[in-house]
């Protein structure tokens, strides 16, 4: 019995002497930040995660949220397809919110997506200054981090003003509930991240194909300013960037775009989100969202020149309207490149005959699957930047040299604005052909306030004649169409219910 007793307590002394070493124990059969960050090799794989949400993203979300939210595209309603509220909602300035949130499906995943995004550089830059491997690729991969960090929150902060500021990995649910930072902590972090970025960074010579460099890093920055109205913060970051980083306008304007396998990341791309055609997973097929509907074998095949083509019934997003259309100037070579038309045959409208996004439909094998890359910053956008932070500057003749090389291209005279008002009106309109259907109208109209101006004369025009805006015959929009012009949108419902800070 004396023996059995002893054993007991010797046990309980070797138990307790280890209890603390014991629950530290990592299990090694389980993959997590503790044994996944210890090599170089981890942090670019880690990278490469981290720009994945960015596909879905700009695949399904972005394109809703800022280019059919705005006076150039709208959707063609199927009434025998049925309701499609969360996107409907948005191209009609329907978004029903209430006490700052929203329901609506785009916003959440939208939110979400660029969360996803913040939570894996976070973890990124928290974790890879402790392991020792070479600087210039750290640098690299950190660069990266930070960049796709500052652009993420730029998304957030344009698109709901304020969201909670994570720059650290969340580790448990009172974590996660962080209060909403202002608009103006938001800014301030995204420049920091940018500018830091912009130093670690490779150019577009010495970087990898797809990946952000120092070129897209400093776009951003300027991107920030603009947003801000700091010109004459613009002014040397775009001059750097033209001087400097290797970018030049292709002559063609229908080749700054890439085909599915081919002409990506090219001479004029800054940044671009990238996709495959094929099976492994990275692929895209926007261009199916955006073609109008419903369209049979005969009238889409000359538009994808699939083997496999079918035909879809679904509801059409992101048509591009009669205002846009009549924006271009007599003899815009972007028209044609940019917008393409369709005769319908099953169409329930009387005028059959409907745009659509040409510049992204790309001939390819596969329905349904393409490889096309998103443009995100283009050398012509850094054009337009440096013109309208000049001219903001009181240097409209300035300005102009470089408004000028992006209508050259176009097929167009040098513009004929010669006072500091009209330069503005010029760039804003040069910006919105040049850009168009690039997820850049929405925050031109917030960013200069003319949201209520422009949205609200727009309004009445699908309202006053809802046939001109693909409405089947007798189909009228929504009784709360147009109702709700905030530059914000709320936040996302599901999100609140997780934190008191909503």
């Amino acid at each position: 019995m004396k023996t059995k007793y002893i054993a007991t307590w010797l046990l309980a002394i070797a138990l307790t002497g280890c209890k603390e070493e014991f629950l530290t124990v990592i299990p090694e059969t389980a993959l997590s930040s503790a044994t996944f960050f210890v090599k170089e090799a981890d942090f670019q794989q880690a990278v490469n995660a981290a720009y994945v949400p960015l596909r879905q993203y700009f695949n399904e979300r972005a394109w809703v949220l800022e280019e059919m939210h705005s006076d150039n595209t709208y959707y063609a309603r199927n009434t025998l397809y049925g309701a499609v509220d969360p996107t409907e909602n948005v191209a009609d300035f329907a978004v029903p919110t209430s006490g700052g949130v929203t329901a609506n499906d785009n916003v959440l995943v939208a939110y979400r997506l660029n969360y996803q995004i913040i939570a894996r550089a976070n973890q990124i830059l928290t974790s890879i200054d402790a392991i020792d491997f070479a600087e210039a690729s750290k640098n690299n991969l950190k660069g990266q981090a930070l960049f796709l960090r500052g652009f993420a929150y730029f998304e957030l902060v344009r698109l709901f003003g304020k969201v909670p500021l994570h720059l650290i990995p969340v580790t448990g649910r009172e974590d996660a509930a962080l209060p909403l930072a202002s608009t103006e902590e938001l800014y301030a972090q995204i420049e920091k991240d940018a500018k830091e970025a912009s130093t670690l960074l490779l150019n577009k010579a010495k970087q990898e194909a797809g990946r952000a460099t120092s070129g897209a890093a400093k776009t951003l920055l300027a991107n920030l300013y603009l947003t801000q109205k700091k010109w004459a913060l613009v002014e040397p970051l775009m001059k750097d960037v033209i001087t400097n980083d290797g970018y030049s306008l292709i002559p063609d304007y229908d080749n700054a775009f890439s085909f599915t396998s081919a002409n990506k990341n090219n001479a004029e791309s800054v940044f671009e989100i990238q996709y495959m055609e094929g099976s492994a997973g990275y692929n895209g097929g926007f261009v199916y969202r955006f073609i109008p509907s419903p369209i049979t074998i005969d009238e889409l095949r000359p538009i994808t020149g699939t083997s496999n083509t079918q035909p879809t019934s679904q509801e059409s997003n992101n048509i591009p309207t009669p205002d846009l259309i009549a924006a271009y100037e007599a003899g815009d070579k972007r028209k044609d490149i940019s917008i393409g038309y369709v005769t319908l045959s099953q169409s329930l409208a009387e005028n059959k005959k409907y745009p659509y996004i040409k510049k992204y439909a790309r001939t390819h094998a596969l329905h349904g699957n393409t490889g096309q890359n998103w443009p995100v910053y283009r050398f012509a956008e850094v054009l337009l930047v440096l013109a309208e932070a000049l001219n903001e500057q009181g240097k409209p003749a300035e300005a102009g040299t470089y408004i000028n090389q992006v209508r050259a291209r176009a097929g167009l005279a040098a513009t004929k604005a010669a006072s500091q008002a009209d330069m503005r009106e010029a760039i804003f309109k040069e910006r919105r052909v040049e850009l168009a259907f690039e997820n850049k109208r929405w925050f031109d109209l917030t960013r200069t306030g003319r949201v209520k101006e422009i949205i609200g004369a727009y309004g009445a025009k699908v309202k006053a004649n809802p046939a001109a805006y693909y409405f089947p015959k007798g189909a009228v929009p929504p009784p709360n169409a147009f109702t709700v012009l905030d530059d914000y949108y709320g936040l996302p419902a599901i999100e609140s219910a997780l934190t008191p800070s909503f």
